[in-house]
């Protein structure tokens, strides 16, 4: 009976297990849907509030928010000024949650440089990680000094956890005591995969070529092990594997290592997929969704980042 499966089900989904991402817009005043991700929005800094509200008031865990600034340059300058999209969507993001759930901000450099790559180039074109890493840094302590909870680390440099849990513990600001409460999740396990192709829409990604320098190959298994393992010792507080779908034994893995708790983002791609096929009358689109995410937290997430956060919770609350 429904009432007996419910009663003996292994694996459960909570509002709480859930991390809403948002894409903050410099230079729109009305939210504009995203054309690859159906019901997802390029906020406003208004509606931004009104989303975070929303968010909070279905009870889900954290919004994890992205930036889409109007200007770009080879450094991404934009990223670290504390009057940059991001980071003022950070304080927008704080007021508006008012404590009821975690404001994540994503630690990166792509949706900033003109270039569209993870970090700053050096003379031959490539990403040079030690510069990378300074940048990083200087980008924490103005998302920490925004108010953020939560950096997610989504860069994929070496020694980039170190760098920015060191940065933050010794930086001057804060009048002087740095930011060593300040949390970092690590994307431990991001794999250079096809399925981030609308959330290149989403940020409005200028990136030519590929990142497969830097984020990790589909084929290795292992290795999203090792990658976690070296997060762990540099000071992580949660890792990540990224995508879920098609990594869900990296993710058991990464569980099953991990003595910090386990994310896993559940991409645009997957989104876009499931959203597609449900617009086409394929597939049960509720019955589709909720199966993908209960997979997810079945493989071994304790937070799963999902598009669908907030609709997800509504549902658990019915």
């Amino acid at each position: 009976t429904p009432a007996l499966r419910a009663l003996v089900a292994e694996t459960r989904l909570h509002p709480r297990d859930l991390v809403l991402p948002l894409f903050v817009k410099e230079g729109i005043t009305a939210p504009v849907e995203i054309t690859s991700m159906p019901g997802v929005l390029h906020h406003s800094e208004e509606s931004l509030a009104q989303a975070v509200r929303e968010a909070a008031d279905a009870g889900i865990g954290g919004v994890m928010l992205f930036g889409v600034p109007e200007h770009r340059d080879a450094t991404g300058s934009g990223a670290d000024d504390p009057e940059g999209i991001l980071n003022r969507g950070i304080r927008i993001a704080v007021e508006a949650a008012a404590g009821r759930l975690v404001v994540m901000a994503d630690l990166c450099l792509d949706e900033f440089t003109d270039h569209g790559h993870c970090g700053v180039l050096d003379a031959h074109g490539g990403v040079d990680n030690d510069a990378t890493l300074e940048r990083y840094v200087s980008m924490a302590i103005a998302q920490a000094q925004a108010g953020a909870t939560v950096l997610g680390l989504s860069g994929m440099m070496d020694g980039q956890v170190f760098a920015v849990r060191s940065g933050l513990d010794q930086s001057t600001a804060n009048g002087g005591a740095g930011f060593p409460d300040t949390a970092i999740l690590a994307y431990s396990a991001k794999y250079a995969s096809a399925f981030y192709g609308p959330f290149r829409d989403a940020v409005e990604s200028t990136l030519v070529g590929d990142r497969r320098t830097y984020q990790m190959d589909a084929a290795n298994r292992r290795e999203g092990g090792r990658e976690t393992a070296l997060d762990l010792l540099e000071g992580a507080d949660i890792v990540m594997v990224k995508p879920a779908m098609s990594y869900l034994d990296v993710l058991a893995d990464v569980a099953e290592q991990s003595d910090v708790p386990v994310a896993a983002y559940q991409v645009s791609g997957e989104y876009a997929m499931i959203e597609a096929a449900a617009a086409n009358g394929w597939i049960d689109r509720r019955g589709a969704i909720l199966e993908s995410v209960l997979g997810i937290k079945r493989a071994g997430a304790d937070i799963v980042l999902t598009y669908w956060a907030t609709e997800i919770a509504g549902w658990l609350g019915e």
